[in-house]
């Protein structure tokens, strides 16, 4: 199925990627992930170190234990994650492009040295802490602040939504200072802070998701990230999340067009096979388009990215436009399925309700249709 032969223009490099994440989410994640779902829960200190091993953590970064490789190459790994469930690619893309991303960009070389080895490895897991409960899509109004006292800085907040947020052992957090907004690195066990889980999720059921509290958390000026100031430093890092979602909202589209495709195969109604039907043809035709038009749109902003062409505004296409799409053929694939569509037997409702979060989270849909319209028209509509 890809009749656009999308992977015929990947490299052998990048092809083997794509090979090794399919092997290891076929044998390690394929035969549990519905239990997962089910039990709301993931088994991510398990996992980390085997996807340490096979460089999928922090993979497009260089240096400190980390692959650097190609922006493609990462976003073909985030694409078989997903297809596996959004909620391990989730963990993946907060582990690399947000936490160890920030500490890579923006941190001191003792704070790469300590932390970004072993997260690589997964031997230390990370997660990053700027949205909030009143402030999601307005980060620039967050509440949470850090006043200097003496030489040290005490954090004062609440992070909401954030991916890992109880098996982390450090937590990125970006609060409100009197010199803008800055990042801070707060270790696991630092008296104040803690992580509450979430629960009755109906989405993103197979991730671990926290509420941060911090109440008067105190850590040295070595806990904070010395190179940036202000929204640039989270924002540039959200834009890498965002850029593997362009990616893996892809798999989770696929995972339910097969599934879609072999059941038509085989579920007989009126005496043949409901592929047969015109109806149920032009659903198929309809999802082979919109997952071939969403791969060439990954490809292209991927190899922007490699020349260091990319824009903000293309990722926003991407990510808006892929998971709108993974989102219909979700849909579209549930109708296919019939009853059958809504059980944990097959992957399409599991992957329906996790684009529902993917829809929202690393920039909403209205969002980043705002990003493109002020792209269009020069005007900003929400400032």
């Amino acid at each position: 199925m890809d009749l656009l032969r999308v992977d015929d223009r990947l490299t052998d490099e990048e092809r083997l990627v794509r090979d090794t994440a399919r092997r290891f989410t076929a044998e390690r994640i394929a035969p549990h992930v519905a239990d997962w779902f089910e039990a709301g829960t993931f088994p991510a200190r398990e996992l980390a170190p085997e996807l340490g091993s096979l460089g999928f953590l922090g993979m497009h970064l260089s240096g400190y234990g980390c692959p650097g490789a190609g922006a493609v190459a990462y976003g073909v790994a985030c694409r078989e994650l997903e297809a596996a469930d959004s909620g391990l690619r989730s963990f993946v893309s907060v582990q690399g492009s947000l936490a160890m991303s920030a500490i890579h960009k923006f941190g001191s070389e003792e704070q790469k040295q300590e932390w970004l080895p072993r997260m690589a490895a997964g031997e230390a897991l990370g997660c990053f802490g700027l949205t909030e409960p009143d402030h999601g899509s307005d980060p620039a109004n967050m509440r949470t602040h850090a006043k200097r006292e003496g030489s040290d800085w005490v954090l004062n907040g609440s992070k909401m939504w954030i991916t890992n947020g109880s098996v982390a052992d450090v937590a990125v957090v970006w609060a409100r200072t009197d010199d803008g907004i800055r990042g801070f690195l707060v270790p696991r066990g630092t008296r104040g802070f803690s992580a509450r889980d979430i629960h009755k999720k109906l989405s993103l059921r197979a991730s671990v998701t926290s509420e941060l509290s911090l109440s008067d958390v105190r850590v040295p000026p070595s806990a904070m990230l010395p190179e940036v100031r202000g929204l640039r430093g989270p924002l540039s890092c959200l834009s890498e999340a965002r850029y593997g979602i362009v990616w893996g909202a892809i798999g989770a589209g696929r995972a339910c067009y097969e599934a879609a495709v072999e059941y038509a195969g085989s579920r007989e109604q009126f005496g043949r096979p409901i592929a047969a039907f015109q109806l149920t043809q032009r659903k198929l035709a309809e999802m082979e388009i919109a997952l071939g038009q969403a791969g060439l749109v990954a490809l292209h902003v991927g190899r922007l990215k490699e020349a260091g062409e990319v824009t903000p505004q293309q990722v926003s296409f991407g990510k808006l436009a892929n998971v709108r799409a993974a989102l219909d053929v979700a849909r579209s694939a549930r109708t296919v399925l019939g009853a059958n569509g809504v059980t944990l037997e097959y992957p399409v409702i599991r992957h329906m309700t996790n684009l529902e979060s993917v829809l929202t989270y690393e920039g909403t849909e209205e969002i980043h249709t705002l990003v493109l319209g002020e792209a269009i028209t020069g005007v900003s509509a929400y400032r």
